[in-house]
């Protein structure tokens, strides 16, 4: 794979993320391309571990454009000038791949993974705000040094939430995102996606950065129309349910027949808020930034 990288790439740094396999003396004895750094982690760090070391090390080197290439072969390197040219030319922060633009490449896709895939865009629309986006966990990705430095790397998930945590924390620096559309390539394997497992593990990480998405866009750094619609209709939507809800429960027990009063006093806010709501989702669809930092140095 490394040999396929474009001599347009300065640098190539291969993280050995204390590979039972030892990769990185692999790459060291068998890899002449005076270009490869390999930085070796004593203790594994996950995914995200591994790609924030080689961002370090790239913005102390004074690299412009990283792109970050999983060593499984399910990206193809050839691509590289594809998926940098949003960002060289100014229109974009960060660029992802996307398996999902060509239908025909999806037939290469296990059922559960398109699955998988399709409800976790969904999920990680509402999370990171960015609604023209598909494929969160695509690794295959490229971003300007302008987009680190404003990155509190940090803070970004080590793990396999690291695609996802990396979308939310672009967000809140308002970064541009754009994808390249690219085939899915995958060898004769089972996936072994457990859509309980995944609920249980990342099921709260995402609920809890979607509340600091909200907090941090509409709240913190700015109110606007959508804030007062998100607090209003959030709640005459809770009034609405808890209300109804008790109302009937009350009614059921005691036998007796609901007014109509009563149900319009439940129904109405519920309405309203639901309106509300949908006001406010409508303006965060429209809200996905579009200016890059870089013109905004």
């Amino acid at each position: 794979m490394i040999e396929q990288i474009s001599p347009l790439a300065h640098a190539i740094y291969v993280v050995d993320d204390c590979c039972p396999n030892h990769s990185g003396k692999i790459v060291e004895q068998n890899c002449n391309d005076e270009r490869i750094t390999v930085l070796f982690h004593s203790e594994n760090q996950g995914v995200g571990g591994a790609v924030k070391s080689g961002y370090e090390r790239g913005l102390k080197d004074g690299m412009d454009i990283f792109v970050k290439i999983d060593g499984d072969g399910q990206m193809d390197p050839t691509l590289l000038s594809d998926l940098t040219h949003s960002i060289s030319v100014g229109e974009a922060d960060y660029v992802k791949g996307n398996r999902f633009y060509h239908l025909e490449s999806l037939e290469q896709m296990p059922l559960v993974r398109k699955m998988g895939n399709a409800v976790l865009s969904l999920i990680n629309k509402f999370t990171s705000g960015y609604w023209d986006t598909m494929d969160p966990t695509n690794g295959f990705t490229a971003i300007h040094r302008n987009a680190l430095f404003h990155l509190p790397l940090q803070k970004i998930n080590n793990r396999y939430f690291f695609e996802s945590d990396m979308l939310f924390r672009l967000g809140t620096i308002r970064a541009v995102v754009k994808e390249l559309p690219m085939s899915a390539i995958y060898a004769e394997e089972d996936s072994n996606l457990k859509v309980s497992a995944f609920a249980l593990r990342f099921g709260p990480a995402y609920i809890k950065i979607f509340f600091k998405r909200i907090f941090y866009t509409y709240f913190l750094r700015d109110f606007n129309a959508a804030s007062l619609e998100m607090v209003v209709g959030s709640i005459l939507f809770l009034f609405g349910s808890i209300f109804g809800a008790k109302s009937w429960i009350s009614a059921s027990a005691g036998g007796e027949l609901t007014s109509a009063g009563t149900v319009m006093l439940a129904a109405v806010p519920l309405i309203m808020g639901f309106q509300l709501l949908l006001s406010a989702l409508h303006y965060d669809i429209g809200n996905v930034p579009d200016q890059p930092l870089q013109s905004r140095r």
